[in-house]
C-alpha cells in the first residue's frame, strides 16, 4: 500500500511538472499547447501554495482567456484578488461568475470576505442569510459557520450563539460547533438554553462526551455545581483522558468546598496534560484549606517554578508559614513576593505581622504604615498599626493613631476600644472608663478585641464591673 501511494505521488509530481512546462510555453508564446480547464485550476493552486501571487494571477488570466465562461476560474481569480486586497475588483469578477453558476458556495464565502474587508458587515449578513435558503447539508453548515464569524466581527454575540445552535440542530455531533458553543454560552450567559440544546443531543447520542462537558459547563455557569459534577463524570467515563472535564470538575468541587475531591481530580489533570502553574496553585489552595500546610507549600512551590514572576505564590507560601507561626520562613517568602510587587497592601500587612511577632517593632510599624497610606479606609491596616504600637509600648503614638483612625473610618467602634486601652496604659483611668462605656454602648461584643490587646485591663475592678453590667443587661 505504501509503494502504491509513493508511485501515485511520483506520477502526480511528474504530471504537474509537465503542466507547468506547458504553461511556461503558453505564457512565453513559444508553443500553443492546449491546457484543460482543470489543468489551469491545478496550476493556479500550485502557485498560490508557493505564495507566488503574480504567476497565480497570470495563470488565472490565461485560463479565463481560454475558458471565458468558467465560473471556477473566475472564483479562483477573485480569491487571488482578495489576497492582494483588491476587494472591489474581486466583487466585480464574482458577480460575473454568478451569472454562469450561482450554486457554487465559494461565491458566497468570497463575497462575504470582501464585504467584511470593506467594513460592510450588513451586506455580508444579508448575503449569507439569503444563501442559507439555497443550500443544504454540509454547505449549509459551512455557511452557518461563516455567518457566525460575521456576527462575531459585527459584535452581535447572541446571534453567534444562534448560528451554532442551528448547526447543532442539523448536525448534533459537529465537534467545531460543540467546542465553540461552550465558549459562547459562557460569554452570552445563555446557560439555560445551552442545557436544553445539550440534553437533546445527549438523548439522541448518549456517548457524546463533548455534549456532556458542555452540559456540565452550563450547569456550572448557573452555579449548579452538583449537577455540573455529575455531567463531567459522564464525560470522563466516556473519555477517561478528557483533561478539561477534570479541570472544570476540580473548580466545581472547590466551589462546594469539597477540597479532598478537588485535589483528586486536579491531580488527574496533571497526569493528563502538561504541568500548569494554575493547577498546582489550585491544589495548594485545597491543601491550605484543609490545614495541610506542608503539602500546600509543596504545590505552591511547584507553581512558582513554572511561573517565577507570580508574586502571589510566594505570598501564599508565606501564609502557610504564618499559620504555623514560622515567622522567619514567612519573611523569606514575603521578601521574594515584595521583590516583584513591593507596595501591595496584603504583602505589607503580612510582613508587618511577621516583624511584630519577631519583636522587630520599628520595621513592623513601617510596613503597617505602608498599608495605612495605600488604603486609608481599610480597618485592617489601622488595627494592625495600633496593635503594633501598643505591643511596642509606644502608647502616645498608638493614641494618636486611634484618633486618626476614628476620624477616617467615621468612628468605628473597634478604635474606641483601642483608644480606651491606650488611655488605661497611660494611666488615664477615668478617661479610659468613659471611652470603654461609649464603646460598650455601640458594640458590647467587640470588648474581646480590647481584652486581646490589653489583657491586664481585667485587673481593674471598674472595668470588670462595667463589662459585667452590660452582660447582665443583655441577658435581660
Amino acid at each position: 500500500m505504501g509503494e502504491n501511494s509513493y508511485r501515485e505521488d511520483r506520477e502526480d509530481r511528474e504530471e504537474l511538472r509537465e503542466l507547468l512546462r506547458q504553461f511556461e510555453n503558453l505564457r512565453s508564446g513559444t508553443q500553443h499547447d492546449f491546457l484543460e480547464e482543470e489543468a489551469f485550476e491545478r496550476i493556479i493552486d500550485h502557485f498560490d501554495e508557493k505564495d507566488d501571487l503574480f504567476k497565480a494571477m497570470e495563470a488565472a488570466d490565461l485560463g479565463i482567456e481560454q475558458f471565458p465562461f468558467s465560473s471556477v476560474l473566475m472564483i479562483k481569480k477573485a480569491d487571488l484578488l482578495l489576497a492582494g486586497r483588491k476587494y472591489w475588483a474581486a466583487l466585480e469578477i464574482l458577480e460575473k461568475a454568478e451569472l454562469f453558476d450561482s450554486t457554487d458556495i465559494n461565491l458566497f464565502i468570497l463575497k462575504t470576505d470582501a464585504y467584511l474587508a470593506l467594513d460592510q458587515q450588513s451586506k455580508a449578513v444579508e448575503l449569507l442569510e439569503a444563501a442559507l435558503l439555497q443550500f443544504e447539508g454540509d454547505e449549509r453548515i459551512e455557511l452557518l459557520f461563516e455567518l457566525a464569524d460575521v456576527y462575531d466581527d459585527y459584535e452581535e454575540f447572541d446571534k453567534v450563539f444562534d448560528c451554532l445552535k442551528l448547526i447543532l440542530e442539523d448536525e448534533p455531533n459537529n465537534e467545531e460547533a460543540l467546542y465553540k458553543i461552550c465558549f459562547w454560552t459562557d460569554f452570552t450567559g445563555r446557560n439555560e438554553e445551552s442545557i436544553q440544546v445539550h440534553l437533546q443531543i445527549i438523548e439522541e447520542f448518549p456517548y457524546n462526551e463533548l455534549a456532556w462537558f458542555n452540559l456540565g459547563a452550563a450547569y456550572q455557569g448557573l452555579k449548579l455545581y452538583e449537577k455540573a459534577i455529575d455531567a463531567y463524570l459522564y464525560a470522563v467515563t466516556i473519555d477517561e483522558k478528557f483533561d478539561y472535564a477534570y479541570r472544570n470538575m476540580g473548580d466545581a468541587y472547590l466551589r462546594l468546598r469539597k477540597f479532598k475531591e478537588a485535589i483528586e481530580v486536579l491531580e488527574k489533570v496533571l497526569e493528563l496534560s502538561r504541568p500548569e502553574d494554575v493547577i498546582y496553585e489550585a491544589i495548594g489552595h485545597c491543601y491550605h484549606k484543609i490545614g495541610n500546610f506542608a503539602q500546600a507549600r509543596f504545590n505552591y512551590r511547584k507553581a512558582s517554578h513554572l511561573n517565577p514572576e507570580d508574586s502571589k505564590l510566594y505570598y501564599k507560601m508565606a501564609l502557610t508559614y504564618i499559620n504555623e507561626e514560622q515567622w522567619d520562613s514567612a519573611v523569606k517568602q514575603l521578601d521574594s513576593a515584595m521583590r516583584i510587587h513591593r507596595t501591595l497592601p496584603e504583602y505589607n500587612l503580612a510582613m508587618g505581622e511577621c516583624k511584630m511577632q519577631l519583636k522587630q517593632f520599628k520595621e513592623a510599624i513601617l510596613y503597617f504604615g505602608n498599608v495605612v497610606r495605600s488604603r486609608p479606609k481599610s480597618v485592617a491596616g489601622w488595627e494592625a498599626l495600633i496593635r503594633c504600637l501598643f505591643k511596642a509600648e509606644f502608647y502616645e503614638e498608638a493614641l494618636e493613631q486611634c484618633v486618626a483612625a476614628l476620624k477616617i473610618t467615621e468612628g468605628k467602634t473597634l478604635f474606641i476600644y483601642y483608644f480606651s486601652a491606650c488611655l488605661f496604659a497611660l494611666k488615664k483611668t477615668k478617661e479610659g472608663i468613659l471611652q470603654l462605656e461609649k464603646a460598650m454602648e455601640f458594640s458590647p461584643r467587640q470588648v474581646k478585641k480590647l481584652i486581646d490587646l490589653h489583657p491586664a485591663i481585667l485587673q481593674n475592678q471598674q472595668v470588670v464591673d462595667l463589662i459585667a453590667r452590660y452582660k447582665k443587661a443583655k441577658r435581660h
